[in-house]
């Protein structure tokens, strides 16, 4: 496919390799880098984007996971989710993506693949699809995989006031005992969104309810001390 070459020659040029190390070590990532910074890469990007369009969503699919399942270096996924959100295929963010980013998150089982699939890819399909999504999202809220029950936590970070609280907090429930930390930073960072709508009912469920004190810091950390 003439895009995903595109992608790689583009991010190739863009690299830095001495950069790549580093990177690579911050993020804990057993996929090496190209050491291509987020600023370049999206320039980058944009441009191959531009000029290789897709015609048809079932092509455009088939594109993200191709470059997502095929690639050699951490930036190539990045790029497979840049791809995803792209302003040309907005209008094919449908319940037909549902299985590429459930791959994704499965298979990405890191933050920074994950997180943004989950509030800006799963969330978008909250806002266009609540029927549909609001059932998912509680069954992955039971998931054994960590990162969807993750994604299910954070998918309405950016929903402000129209976050619905009693599904925010049916997606936690089930995290409450889990040890891992990025279970337990989830639930404090969804709560921390949640408070700049309305930090009442933050403190009330932070007071009423057995969350971790990673969590409570969390979901606390921009409201007056107590």
């Amino acid at each position: 496919m003439m895009l995903l070459k595109a992608v790689r020659h583009a991010l190739a040029e863009a690299a830095d390799p001495a950069k790549a190390p580093v990177m690579q070590a911050y993020m804990k990532s057993d996929m090496p880098f190209l050491g291509v910074q987020a600023v370049p890469r999206r320039a980058a990007l944009r441009r191959v984007f531009a000029e290789h369009r897709l015609g048809s969503a079932p092509e455009w699919r088939r594109a993200v996971l191709a470059l997502w399942r095929e690639a050699e270096y951490r930036e190539e996924r990045y790029a497979a989710i840049e791809l995803s959100a792209h302003r040309f295929y907005r209008s094919w963010q449908t319940l037909y993506t549902l299985p590429m980013y459930e791959e994704m998150i499965v298979t990405g089982a890191w933050w920074d693949l994950v997180d943004d699939i989950a509030i800006n890819r799963i969330g978008t399909l909250m806002r266009l699809y609540p029927e549909s999504m609001r059932p998912l999202m509680l069954e992955w809220a039971y998931d054994p995989d960590l990162w969807k029950r993750r994604t299910a936590i954070l998918c309405q970070n950016s929903f402000k006031e129209r976050t619905d609280p009693a599904l925010l907090y049916a997606c936690i429930e089930p995290s409450l005992s889990d040890i891992d930390f990025f279970a337990r930073k989830a639930i404090g960072w969804a709560l921390r969104e949640y408070a700049k709508t309305n930090p009442d009912e933050v403190v009330r469920y932070v007071d009423h309810h057995g969350i971790s004190g990673l969590s409570r810091r969390e979901a606390l950390r921009n409201l007056p001390a107590r």
